[in-house]
Order: structure tokens, then C-alpha cells, then sequence
């Protein structure tokens, strides 16, 4: 298996703009360097036999994601599901079999998690979904890597699933409470600090 972890980032300084009335420009751009930090730190602690891609137009993040010891990809638009498409692409053209699509912004992401996702797609599931507790999807597996389409947004989840039921593909659902939760509004960002500290990462 060729498996590559693809980490789609906004620009920094663009990051998280439903928590402007709680954190200023340069603190949610802080935010966001710390949470992608601890997606990749999880993703190094997992000792997953993967490749790690990061895709963002904005080259401070892709510089970032370097020195973190990631490989980086120049974003070309400025849609996720687009961006996604973009690095499943690229993925495939370097020989990649399967995918697993975690966002920057999962706080209490745990080793456990992506392990327990990874042994998902060796039992046999061609596509694995973790929801976010709104309904997203805060984690995604595909194996093959253009099972499904991307549809990240509102309700995704079930537009994941529904997708791979329709085409026949063998599918797994996901729960855990640590990927519950992603950090978009002041009431998240509140959650997650009661929880469990983001300096944690």
C-alpha cells in the first residue's frame, strides 16, 4: 500500500474568521500554526507507514509544513473539495493507493484515531468517514484514492457514506469523541480548552 495523509490548510492569516470576535487576526493565525502543529505531530506519533502532503495557496503554510517534515503542494484554487481533488491528483500520479484526509484543525486528534482508521481500511473498507459532531467529516478514508467524490461542508458525513453505499464500495463509519470536535466558532474553541488544553499537542 502506498498510503499518503493529505492535510488541506487555509492561509494563516485568512484562518478561522468565525472566531474574529473572540481572537484578533495574529492570534487565530497563531491558532491555526498550533493546530496544524499537533495534526502532524499525531500523524509522526502514529509511526503510520505514510507520506504526509500538505496543499495551501499560501507559501508561509507550505514553508511551515515543510520544517515540519511534510511534502507541500501550491493550491490552485481556493475551494477545499477543489483542493482535495488537487492532491488526490498528485497523489495518484506518484503511484498513491489510498488516501486519508485529515483536516488542520483537529484539537484533540489522537494516535489512536488514525490507527484505529488505518485498521479500518486494512479490514477492508474502501471508504471510512469520522464525523464531526455538527455533521462534517473530520476524518476520510479512501482506498482506492478516487473512490467517492470530495464533499466537504454541511453535512458531509452522510453525503460521504451515501456516495460510497451508492457506488458499492465497502464503508465504515467512525465515532470518537477526540474527533468530534474541530475548532470553527467561539463555542468549539470554549469546548475544546475545557477538555483538554491545545498547548497539550
Amino acid at each position: 500500500m502506498n498510503l499518503w495523509v493529505v492535510v488541506p490548510v487555509k492561509p494563516f492569516d485568512q484562518a478561522k474568521s468565525r472566531l474574529a470576535d473572540v481572537l484578533p487576526p495574529a492570534a487565530r493565525a497563531r491558532l491555526m500554526r498550533d493546530l496544524l502543529a499537533g495534526v502532524l505531530a499525531q500523524v509522526r506519533a502514529s509511526e503510520l507507514p505514510a507520506s504526509v502532503l500538505v496543499i495551501s495557496r499560501d507559501a508561509s503554510v507550505r514553508a511551515y509544513a515543510a520544517e515540519l517534515g511534510a511534502y507541500t503542494l501550491a493550491e490552485t484554487g481556493d475551494d477545499l473539495n477543489a483542493a482535495l481533488e488537487q492532491a488526490r491528483r498528485w497523489v495518484m500520479q506518484r503511484g498513491g493507493d489510498a488516501l486519508l484526509i485529515l483536516p488542520a484543525d483537529l484539537p484533540l486528534l489522537t494516535v489512536e484515531d488514525i490507527l484505529h482508521l488505518y485498521d479500518l481500511g486494512l479490514a477492508g473498507a474502501e471508504v471510512a468517514a469520522a464525523a464531526s459532531h455538527d455533521g462534517g467529516t473530520n476524518a476520510l478514508w479512501l482506498r482506492p484514492p478516487d473512490g467517492i467524490d470530495f464533499a466537504f461542508g454541511p453535512d458531509s458525513f452522510r453525503r460521504h457514506i451515501e456516495q460510497a453505499a451508492a457506488a458499492g464500495l465497502r464503508w465504515a463509519a467512525y465515532r470518537s469523541e477526540t474527533l468530534d470536535w474541530d475548532v470553527d466558532v467561539p463555542a468549539d474553541l470554549d469546548f475544546v480548552a475545557h477538555y483538554a488544553p491545545l498547548s497539550a499537542h
